[in-house]
């Protein structure tokens, strides 16, 4: 899920797209990240405790029906054997203990809610057998993250990078996890591109009422299942990347975010931030993402206290 440099040229995109897989039904490495050194794609290391249960009914993992303003969300993402995709490509349960610490750091009198947000859709630079140029993480292995998730009292959020695919249509597969009252939604535009178009040689599009569309169904979800809310984070790196966002209406029940992806330095990323988040629709949240290893060659990583001192308030803080 690494974000694309405005400035990025097609050849090293090219380059990247190398060692994509072709194979819709497993998971492989997204365009723009190295592929993993390791054979295959390894399962999550889970530990041998009886499979945690879920929160009890109608309620969020930590209790309560509502994420804001109780809450503050802090995350990390990652995708079961690709270390460059962010923390949570193994040792899950040891990284939960490290974001909960994390999360602490951020509370601001609030109550930390930490947040694993996994990739279970993965835009590929290689069309696959069913030319939609994203392959996706099966059940088995999504089973490992909500069991962490639900030991250490956290959210699990599933990240769609659709490719050619209909997004839409890629959420809905996602039925049966996202009915689960502490299972979330993170959608990836960027990489969601049209007939023709290659993930990664191209910044993917959508739009404000596409993303009522998918607030909508999480909403009927919700009401269909007596779910607390549901958070439903979108991933935003340029404003090129979303148009008519005004068009966008809140849904009952929907917690939505904005996660403003910039990548640099310090006044680079709070540059970024002034300039999207002025745009955001009536009821949509803040977010702030961090990366570990492209804004560190910048300069040293923003520091928690640098994060919350933005305006809006990041309510939600991912690191990748």
């Amino acid at each position: 899920m690494r974000k694309l440099s405005v400035l990025s040229t097609t050849a090293v995109l090219l380059g990247l797209l190398a060692g994509c897989t072709d194979d819709p039904a497993d998971a492989g490495p997204t365009p723009t990240k190295p592929p993993s050194t390791a054979s295959g794609t390894p399962s999550a290391t889970v530990t041998d405790s009886p499979e945690p249960s879920a929160p009890a009914a109608g309620e969020l993992p930590r209790g309560g029906r509502t994420i804001f303003p109780e809450h503050q969300l802090v995350g990390f993402v990652g995708l079961p054997g690709s270390p460059a995709l962010g923390p949570l490509d193994k040792n899950i349960d040891a990284k939960a203990a490290q974001l909960e610490k994390l999360a602490t750091s951020y509370a601001g009198g609030r109550k930390p809610l930490p947040v694993m947000e996994l990739i279970v859709v993965i835009a590929n630079g290689h069309a696959g057998r069913d030319g939609q140029y994203r392959s996706r993480l099966s059940d088995e292995k999504i089973q490992p993250y909500l069991d962490t998730a639900r030991k250490h009292k956290m959210l699990l959020l599933l990240d769609v990078q659709p490719g050619r695919a209909d997004s839409l249509s890629e959420i809905k597969r996602l039925e049966k996890w996202l009915k689960e009252p502490d299972v979330g939604l993170s959608f990836d535009p960027e990489w969601a591109v049209g007939p023709g178009q290659v993930p990664g040689r191209v910044f993917g599009r959508t739009t404000g009422a596409e993303l009522t569309s998918i607030a909508a169904y999480l909403s009927g979800l919700v009401k269909a299942n007596n779910l607390p809310e549901k958070v439903f984070v979108f991933h935003q790196l340029s404003s090129r990347i979303l148009s008519n966002e005004k068009a966008f209406k809140q849904q009952p029940g929907v917690v939505t975010i904005k996660s403003v992806d910039g990548i640099g330095n310090r006044a680079d990323k709070e540059a970024t931030w002034r300039k999207l988040t002025p745009t955001m629709a009536p009821g949509v949240h803040a977010g702030f993402k961090l990366f570990y290893e492209e804004d560190t060659r910048h300069g040293p990583l923003m520091t928690p206290a640098q994060v919350m001192a933005l305006k809006p308030r990041p309510e939600f803080v991912v690191y990748e």
